[in-house]
C-alpha cells in the first residue's frame, strides 16, 4: 500500500524546501507566511510508492485560522501514516511546542531538525540521542537546501509508518494540569475510543474550551459541567488561566528537555547579521525610501537592461521566423484567407506576447531573490502601520504581495487572515496590485513610447497600484468595514542567501504558465479576434474598419474618448483584455498592424495617451479567473459585480486625471 506521510512545522521552518527536495516540485518556496495556504501533495522521488502532504506553516493546534484547521482536521481524521514535524534548529525552543501537540495526537512520527548548518556553523550542538530518549519519537538532523541528512530523514519516517511505530511518551504535564487532564481523559475515555480522537489531546481541547470536541463526543450537560469544574480548579490552584496553564506546561517541559540536550550559541551568525541589516531596512524612516529604491533599481534592470536586451534579442527572432513562414506560405501559394490567419492572426498575437517572456523571467529572478532572501517578510513588517490607517494590519500586505506575481493565489492567500473583515477587505484591494500578466503590456508600450524611462513608467505604475490601494482601503474601512484590524504578529526570518535552486524552479515556473497561456487562451483569442477583425456579420470578408469587432469596439470607444485613446483598437483590447491580461497585446497586434507585420502603436496613441493606457489596464478588473475567484471568496455574486464596477469606475477617473494632469504640464 501507499504511505502517506503529511509535512507539518512552523512558518519559515524549511518545511516547503524540504517538500521540493523530496517530490522535484516547481512549487514556490517563500520566506513569509500564507505561501502554502492550501496542502499541497506529491509523490518522494526516492520512495516512489509513498506521497507527501505539505501542510500550511502553523503554531500551535488550536484552531485560531484557517492554516490551524486544514492542518488539524487532515491530522484528525484523514490520518497519515506517519507525521514528518520539521523543527528551525536554530530556534528550537518554539518549535518543540508544536511538537509535544503533535505527539498528543498519538499518530508515528519523525523528527526532522531543519537549518543545522546554521546552528553547528555557530558553534552550537543538539545531543540528538537524548532528544529522542526523551521525546520517544526519532530526530534526524537535517538540511533542506542542500538534502544533507534527507536520505536518512526518509529512511527513518518509512521505517516508522510502516511498523506503526507510535510515540511512546504522551504525559508532559506535572500538578494541577497534570490532574485536570487525567480526570478529564478518564472522564471521556470511552466516547473518544468511539469517536477514534487521540484521548489526551483531546482531554487539552475540552481544557482548552474548543466547542468542536464537546460537539464530536456528544457530551452530556452534567459532563460539561464536571469538565468545567475540573478546569476551575486548576486555574484556582495555578492563579492563572487555562491556555496560560497548558502553555507553561509545555514550555516548563521544553526549558528542561533544552537544558539537557541543546548546547545553543546566544546568537547565530545569520541573526548577528539580519540585526545588523535591519537597522537600515526596517528603519522607521529609511525603510520606505529603500524599498522604492530596491524596485527601481529592479525595474530598471528588467525593463532598461537586461530584461530589455533579452526581449529584444527574442522579438528579432520571432520576427525572422515568420518572416520565413510568410515566404515558405507566399511560394505555396495558400489562399490569402489562410495567409492571413497564419502571419495576420496567430503570429502577430502569439508571437508579440512571447516577446516578452524574456521580461517576465528576469523580473521573477529579482523577486525571486527578495523573497527567498527574507527581505519581502520586512517589507510586510515595515508597511504594517501604514495599512493600519486604512484598517489592515500588515499580514494584508502578504497576499498584495503575492499578487505582483498573480492575483489568484494572492486572493486565495487571504484565507490566512484570522478576521473576516480583514480577508474581505484585502480581496477587494489585492487585484490593484500590478499582476506579472501586465508586463507584456508594460514592456510593448515602454518599448514604443519610452524606451528610454522604462524603470521609472514601471515604478510609477506599481507605486500607482499601491496608492489606489491604500485610498480604496481608506474609503471601505469609514463606508463599509468599519472596525479595527486583528494584531499583526510575524516572525522575521534570518536574511539567508537564496539558492539557486529555488530561483530557477521560480522562474521556470512563471516561464511555464507563460508558455502555456501564450499557446492556450492567447492562440485562440488571436483567432478569434482575427475572425472578427476579417468579417462581418454576414460573413463577408471585409476591411478591418468594417468588422463585427470595429462595430463591437466602436459602441464602447465614446467612454474611452475623454482618455484619449477612443479608437476602436484600442477599446476592443481592453474588453479581450478581460480574458487574459496578455490578450491586450495580442489583439493590438492583430488589429494595429504597421509596416513590416509590426504593431503600429503610434497610429493609434501618443506618449500621453500610451500612458494612461497603461494605467488603465494597471487598475481595471482582472482576469476572469481571479474574478472567478473573488466570486468564490466572497461567495457573492453581487459583490464581485460590485468590485468589477468599482474598479470600472477607479481606473476611468485615475486614467482621466493622469491624462489631465499630463495636459496641463505640457505632455501631448
Amino acid at each position: 500500500m501507499k504511505l502517506h506521510f503529511a509535512l507539518v512545522g512552523n512558518q519559515n521552518c524549511g518545511k516547503s524546501t524540504l517538500f521540493n527536495y523530496l517530490t522535484g516540485s516547481n512549487q514556490h518556496v517563500g520566506n513569509f507566511p500564507g505561501v502554502t495556504v492550501q496542502k499541497k501533495e506529491g509523490t518522494i522521488l526516492a520512495v516512489p510508492d509513498a506521497g507527501v502532504i505539505d501542510l500550511p506553516g502553523i503554531y500551535s493546534l488550536s484552531p485560531y485560522t484557517s492554516e490551524e484547521i486544514v492542518t488539524r482536521d487532515l491530522l484528525l481524521y484523514n490520518k497519515p501514516d506517519a507525521i514528518i514535524n520539521v523543527i528551525d534548529a536554530t530556534n528550537i525552543e518554539r518549535s518543540l511546542y508544536l511538537s509535544l501537540q503533535l505527539i498528543e495526537l498519538n499518530i508515528p512520527m519523525v523528527i526532522a531538525l531543519n537549518m543545522m548548518d546554521e546552528l553547528t556553523g555557530s558553534g552550537g550542538s543538539i545531543d540528538i540521542k537524548a532528544m529522542e530518549d526523551s521525546l520517544t519519537v526519532p530526530v534526524v538532523p537535517i538540511t533542506a537546501n542542500s538534502g544533507e541528512g534527507v536520505g536518512e530523514l526518509l529512511r527513518r519516517a518509512v521505517e516508522v509508518a510502516q511498523n506503526q511505530q507510535l510515540p511512546q511518551r504522551l504525559d508532559f504535564c506535572s500538578g494541577p494540569v497534570h490532574t485536570a487532564i487525567h480526570s478529564i481523559a478518564h472522564l471521556i475515555e470511552t466516547k473518544a475510543r468511539r469517536q477514534n480522537l487521540p484521548l489526551r489531546f483531546t482531554a487539552t481541547k475540552l481544557i482548552e474550551g474548543d466547542s468542536d470536541f464537546a460537539k464530536a463526543l456528544q457530551l452530556s450537560e452534567n459532563e460539561c459541567d464536571i469538565i468545567g469544574h475540573f478546569v476551575t480548579e486548576m486555574e484556582q490552584n495555578l492563579k492563572t488561566d487555562k491556555e496560560a496553564a497548558l502553555a507553561d506546561m509545555r514550555y516548563a517541559y521544553i526549558e528542561d528537555l533544552c537544558a539537557q540536550t541543546v548546547q545553543k550559541p546566544k546568537h547565530t551568525e545569520a541573526q548577528l547579521r539580519s540585526v545588523k541589516i535591519d537597522h537600515y531596512l526596517t528603519h522607521k524612516f529609511y525603510a520606505i525610501p529603500i524599498f522604492v529604491l530596491i524596485m527601481g533599481l529592479v525595474f530598471w534592470l528588467t525593463f532598461d537592461v537586461i530584461g530589455a536586451f533579452l526581449s529584444y534579442i527574442l522579438s528579432n527572432v520571432i520576427d525572422a521566423l515568420t518572416a520565413s513562414v510568410d515566404n515558405k506560405l507566399t511560394v505555396l501559394d495558400i489562399a490569402p484567407p489562410m495567409h492571413s490567419l497564419i502571419i495576420d492572426g496567430i503570429f502577430s498575437g502569439v508571437g508579440a506576447v512571447l516577446s516578452f517572456l524574456p521580461t517576465i523571467v528576469t523580473l521573477f529572478f529579482f523577486l525571486s531573490m527578495l523573497e527567498d532572501s527574507g527581505y519581502m517578510a520586512r517589507v510586510a513588517f515595515v508597511m504594517d502601520k501604514m495599512l493600519r490607517k486604512i484598517g489592515l494590519s500588515g499580514s494584508s500586505f502578504v497576499p498584495m504581495i503575492i499578487g505582483f506575481g498573480c492575483s489568484v493565489p494572492a486572493i486565495m492567500a487571504s484565507r490566512t487572515l484570522a478576521s473576516e473583515r480583514d480577508r474581505k477587505m484585502t480581496i477587494m484591494l489585492t487585484p490593484f496590485m500590478s499582476c506579472s500578466a501586465k508586463l507584456p503590456i508594460y514592456g510593448m508600450f515602454i518599448a514604443a513610447f519610452f524606451p528610454h524611462n522604462g524603470g521609472l513608467v514601471m515604478l510609477s505604475l506599481y507605486l500607482t497600484g499601491i496608492c489606489v490601494a491604500v485610498i480604496s482601503g481608506f474609503l471601505l474601512n469609514s463606508l463599509v468595514f468599519r472596525g479595527k484590524p486583528v494584531p499583526f504578529v510575524m516572525e522575521l526570518p534570518a536574511y539567508r542567501l537564496p539558492t539557486a535552486r529555488n530561483i530557477i524552479m521560480h522562474m521556470w515556473e512563471k516561464a511555464k504558465d507563460f508558455l502555456h497561456k501564450a499557446f492556450t487562451v492567447i492562440f485562440l483569442v488571436s483567432i478569434i479576434v482575427w475572425f472578427l477583425q476579417n468579417f462581418d456579420i454576414r460573413f463577408y470578408m471585409v476591411d478591418a474598419s468594417d468588422s463585427i469587432i470595429a462595430s463591437i469596439g466602436k459602441l464602447a470607444a465614446p467612454i474611452f474618448a475623454p482618455l484619449g485613446f477612443g479608437s476602436w483598437q484600442a477599446t476592443t483590447s481592453l474588453i479581450c483584455g478581460i480574458t487574459a491580461k496578455e490578450v491586450v497585446i495580442s489583439t493590438l497586434s492583430v488589429l494595429a498592424v504597421g509596416s513590416g507585420g509590426a504593431p503600429d502603436l503610434a497610429s493609434l496613441f501618443s506618449p500621453l495617451t500610451a500612458y494612461t493606457f497603461l494605467v488603465f489596464c494597471l487598475l481595471y478588473p482582472p482576469c476572469v479567473a481571479a474574478l472567478a475567484t473573488i466570486r468564490r471568496e466572497l461567495n457573492s455574486d453581487t459583490g464581485t459585480l460590485c468590485l468589477m464596477g468599482y474598479e470600472l469606475v477607479v481606473a476611468w477617473c485615475v486614467a482621466f486625471i493622469v491624462r489631465q494632469i499630463g495636459l496641463m504640464l505640457g505632455f501631448a
